[in-house]
């Protein structure tokens, strides 16, 4: 595995192509508890462009692509200021983001993808802003994009403050990038930057001397590695979890006649049946408590980020640009976790997922305005696990105009032992990659697990 020396070719402001003619937009109650967290990184590894496009035609048409689609989402081309009663804004003034072209020829694609290994170091080097801190966004840009030339492939990564977006509108821009760069003429989807929502408030958050810093330990020993789980993997996955049989249920269903002398099974209430992704992470926190050694009584966490936009009520614009997201805890000890089987677990994360919804949300923000905080990631006690991302999210639609990604891979941000970020897998369908984050000994317990491992897939490029 080489490694990786990022050689940077050029660097420059790319400003929006147009004046913003949006306001101040005031930081939310969902925004906020994001100052301590590093800037987001996600990017999507390409083939190279047809001999016709090169490298340097990719850096021209990039940056201009780039200009337009932050006058679309002025917010990203602005910087943070504090007023004197303390509430933090973004000020959309046009200041620019990074723009940075990169070249690691001796890097092949295959170097990146490592399948069944750990994800090389060297992704790292794709993305700027490496653990810049959110609350920096006073004084750095608000968002980068890095296009890097690799031997047989390119990377495009791009970073963007937390305090900006969640997941949702992340993508939303990249797509938006993605499609003006293949030539679109017209965007699907406008962003919504109203700020007339429940998450609009006049708390504030008290800001510790020196700023807000990471809430985990950036330089432990972690392990990440992609696990792929097929289509086929995560329907098995799903008939263990809801006790079903060749695809017949074993317990409380109701039978309707499908008029032709047999039964259809018709589950009563739709929301009693546990989801694929909740079987998945049931089993991968049963597979890491496991893993852990961890003594029976040791409370587990296992945590989910959540979109909260379709689980208020009114609903929120599905294009609402910012952060609307609230976290998920699930508890339940070490020896309740393992000595019960995985639907106890799935039906544990359910619940909560079901529950979490408009008066859920509403009460979380209340709580927060009560005690304004920032948010608290990592695992402090040893016992738990974080999910990010969804494997919902447009990934694999950043066709920049020869062709779909190969992967999706992330930086260094906001990486600690039991994060995990869930991606859809390339072939869609259902399929779903996970990267996990764990301390070695941990990671090597999980390789090991048969429960875990059979369903893991493997991948084809």
């Amino acid at each position: 595995m080489p490694c990786c020396s990022v050689t940077e070719i050029s660097k420059c402001i790319v400003y929006p192509e147009k004046k913003s003619t949006v306001g101040d937009l005031r930081l939310s109650v969902s925004d906020l508890p994001m100052l301590s967290c590093h800037y987001i990184q996600k990017g999507v590894l390409l083939t190279s462009p047809p001999p016709s496009f090169s490298f340097d035609d990719l850096v021209s048409s990039l940056r201009p692509s780039l200009s337009s689609a932050l006058s679309l989402f002025p917010a990203l081309a602005g910087r943070f200021y504090t007023s004197p009663s303390g509430h933090i804004y973004i000020t959309c003034n046009d200041a620019g983001v990074d723009f940075v072209a990169a070249s690691a020829k001796h890097v092949t694609v295959s170097d990146v993808l490592s399948p069944g290994k750990d994800v090389p170091l060297l992704v790292r080097d794709f993305f700027v802003f490496e653990r810049l801190v959110s609350y920096n966004g006073h004084h750095k840009p608000l968002a980068a994009v890095q296009v890097t030339e690799l031997e047989d492939g390119v990377f495009v990564g791009c970073t963007v403050n937390h305090c900006v977006t969640d997941g949702t509108s992340f993508w939303h821009f990249f797509n938006t990038l993605a499609d003006l760069t293949s030539g679109a003429c017209k965007i699907k989807h406008l962003p919504d930057f109203s700020r007339h929502t429940v998450f609009d408030s006049p708390s504030v958050l008290p800001i510790p001397p020196g700023g807000p810093r990471v809430t985990f330990d950036a330089d432990q020993p972690i392990r990440e590695r992609i696990f792929h789980f097929s289509r086929e993997s995560i329907s098995k996955l799903k008939q263990r979890t809801n006790n079903k049989v060749n695809g017949f249920e074993t317990s409380n269903d109701k039978i309707k006649s499908n008029g032709h002398g047999g039964g259809k099974i018709m589950n009563q209430d739709r929301t009693a049946e546990i989801s694929s992704f909740q079987s998945l992470s049931a089993q991968l926190w049963r597979s890491v408590t496991r893993a852990r050694n961890l003594d029976p009584s040791k409370t587990t966490t296992f945590r989910m980020a959540v979109n909260c936009r379709h689980r208020l009520e009114p609903k929120m614009d599905p294009y609402y640009f910012g952060n609307a997201i609230q976290s998920i805890p699930t508890m339940a000890s070490a020896g309740d976790l393992l000595a019960n089987d995985l639907r106890w677990s799935a039906d544990q994360l359910h619940r909560n997922v079901v529950a979490h919804g408009d008066g859920t949300v509403r009460r979380g923000i209340a709580d927060w305005e009560s005690n304004p905080r920032l948010f608290p990631l990592g695992n402090p006690d040893g016992a738990s696990i974080t999910m990010g991302s969804s494997p919902r999210f447009p990934m694999y639609d950043n066709d920049f105009g020869w062709g779909k990604p190969l992967a999706v891979r992330s930086g260094g941000a906001n990486k600690f032992d039991g994060k995990i970020s869930a991606f859809p897998g390339r072939e869609g369908n259902g399929s779903v990659d996970l990267e996990v984050v764990l301390a070695p000994g941990t990671m090597a317990g999980i390789e090991k697990d048969p429960e875990f491992m059979q369903y893991v897939s493997q991948v084809s490029y």
